[in-house]
């Protein structure tokens, strides 16, 4: 379905327009691309220079695809909110961190913790490499793990995953943890002294995965802009994952950023998955929907790949250009595109290292 909508920059129009895929890759090669949530659940494997075929992100498809960054995410899933699980939780969130930075090894391939980095990286010819940690779980109680991932490069924490840790209520408790509906209320104490901590290091706060309640008191006590890595508009696909108006509208208000990420389950619900494969125009829609509401600075792409996302037509890495193509066909031009594929979360990194610098 087609409709009208005005963005920052330029009208939409209510007919695609005809984009030959040449004409789609050759713009999507100019761009500075990222993608800002791929999981590597692989802290003991080294192949991302040569590439697997259960891979959905690695070198090879990457360089395909002239994805020119993307977020490796040390991602913990949750676990018993203990001494030793939380101890197993930071070990294994250390060492994907080292394999990450490890990748900066390859030939190639820089691993940037800062704005500049991935602009010089991208200028050089170079896949940029950014490190983040996925799940508060992996501090446990200790604070100065925060400073100790940052120090490994990464910048940003996903607040929860799925079940209630100790920072935070997550928007899917875990039964199976014995989980009731709220923990906290939102962020506990602890988790709201995590917030100001990472906000003193430079690391983004990422809100994918976190309760409403928790979403919005993070907004309101960080002094960087809070971002989404992974999210989908409810409006749109009724999913807890996703961000409702109320949400968007909050994280616009912050400087924030929402990406919108190609997990199907996220992106259309159930019946409509059940009848056809989601793809990049479904993606596309959500897009289009946030950037009505909220307007395109406030906007990214993220695709969740290895983690669960994928769609048709955004498969791996290496089809990126395809969503390109689908945002040329609605009308986006490249300032635009370029805005969605990588400078607004460019922009809110730098940011998150200005306020680090002020708190120092």
């Amino acid at each position: 379905m087609w409709f009208i909508i005005t963005i920052a920059g330029g009208p939409m129009t209510d007919t695609p327009t005809d984009i030959s895929a040449t004409e789609a890759a050759e713009l999507h090669r100019s761009l500075l691309s990222i993608d800002t949530h791929v999981d590597i659940p692989w802290p003991d494997r080294d192949d991302f220079a040569t590439g697997a075929p259960s891979r959905r992100v690695d070198l090879p498809r990457m360089r395909a695809g002239s994805l020119s960054a993307a977020c490796l995410v040390a991602y913990v899933g949750q676990g018993a909110r203990d001494v030793a699980g939380h101890e197993a939780a930071s070990t294994r969130a250390e060492a994907m961190l080292h394999v990450i930075g490890e990748t900066g090894g390859i030939d190639g391939v820089q691993v940037c913790d800062t704005a500049a980095a991935v602009r010089a990286a991208h200028a050089a010819g170079d896949v940029a490499i950014i490190p983040a940690v996925e799940n508060g779980y992996t501090i446990g109680e200790d604070l100065s793990l925060i400073a100790r991932f940052r120090a490994l490069g990464a910048r940003y924490m996903t607040l929860t995953h799925n079940g209630h840790n100790q920072l935070a209520d997550s928007a899917r408790p875990m039964h199976h943890l014995d989980d009731p509906e709220t923990l906290h209320g939102g962020l506990s104490g602890l988790g709201r002294d995590a917030v100001a901590e990472m906000n003193r290091v430079g690391m983004l706060v990422d809100v994918s995965h976190t309760s409403r309640d928790t979403m919005l008191q993070a907004v309101g006590l960080s002094r960087a802009p809070v971002f989404a890595s992974h999210s989908c508009v409810r409006a749109l696909c009724d999913h807890p994952r996703n961000l409702d108006d109320t949400q968007l509208d909050a994280l616009k208000a912050c400087g924030g950023v929402i990406h919108i990420t190609a997990m199907d389950a996220f992106l259309r619900p159930r019946d409509v998955r059940d009848m056809r494969p989601v793809t990049v125009a479904d993606f596309v829609d959500h897009i289009d929907y946030a950037v009505q509401r909220i307007g395109i600075k406030h906007v990214g792409i993220s695709s969740d790949f290895d983690g669960g996302g994928g769609i048709r037509g955004w498969a791996d890495a290496s089809e990126s250009p395809n969503l390109t193509a689908e945002l040329l066909r609605r009308g986006y031009d490249r300032s635009q595109i370029a805005a969605l594929w990588g400078e607004n979360f460019l922009r809110i990194l730098k940011q998150a290292e200005e306020v680090a610098r002020t708190i120092a």
